[in-house]
């Protein structure tokens, strides 16, 4: 089965269809900063990309005070800069466009709040191309859990057998597995083939642009 024959793909949205990256480095490196007497370890970071907030400072701190603190200083960071930072990786508002106009159903399962989604896509040019977006305070069990992709899938009233799951981390190709979808891992995010451990996705892709030619 290919891309063409599903019914539905979900996609991830940090990394995948908006390139805000940069901005995710910058809160968390301001954080650390504020918060911390560590430098900031990129590739630690890079680790826990694509798991909620809290997540990755209950690796910083055990104290739960001090966690929620961290996530204050990082939203209020992040929204301030968000609008000057991000924007659609090129070709992907074209291709979720089209694949929109094709029939095929789509969906947002990311680990930041439904709110900061909705704000993400509508900055990137998305607004309105997905029927349902899910941030991990909608779920009890974010990424790389399974119960994300679920979830969407039952609001659209669709199984996992025609179904997808789009993104550029490890986690979102983990979630996915779990729940049963088919996986594609992009390659146009911050991780490489080489930061996927584990069962391999079923398509690697390279440019947005191949996102549509999945279906032609």
């Amino acid at each position: 089965m290919s891309i063409r024959d599903s019914a539905v793909v979900l996609f991830d949205l940090d990394g995948t269809l908006i390139d805000s990256i940069a901005l995710i480095e910058s809160s968390y490196r301001h954080v650390a900063k504020l918060h911390t007497t560590r430098g900031f370890d990129r590739e630690e970071w890079l680790l826990g990309l694509g798991r909620p907030l809290r997540w990755q400072f209950e690796q910083w701190t055990s104290d739960p005070k001090e966690i929620e603190r961290m996530v204050a200083t990082y939203r209020e960071h992040n929204n301030a800069h968000h609008d000057a930072m991000v924007r659609p990786y090129v070709g992907a508002v074209e291709a979720v466009s089209e694949l929109r106009r094709r029939g095929v159903r789509l969906g947002i399962v990311t680990s930041k709040l439904n709110s900061g989604a909705l704000r993400g896509l509508k900055r990137g040019g998305f607004e309105g191309m997905f029927e349902v977006v899910l941030g991990c305070d909608d779920v009890v069990a974010p990424k790389p859990a399974p119960e994300p992709a679920l979830l969407a899938l039952e609001r659209l009233g669709e199984g996992p057998t025609n179904a997808w799951m789009v993104g550029d981390s490890p986690h979102d190709i983990h979630c996915g597995q779990a729940a049963g979808t088919r996986t594609a891992a992009v390659l146009w995010g911050p991780f490489q083939r080489s930061s996927f451990v584990g069962p391999p996705p079923d398509l690697w892709l390279e440019h947005p642009r191949e996102l549509l030619s999945e279906f032609t």
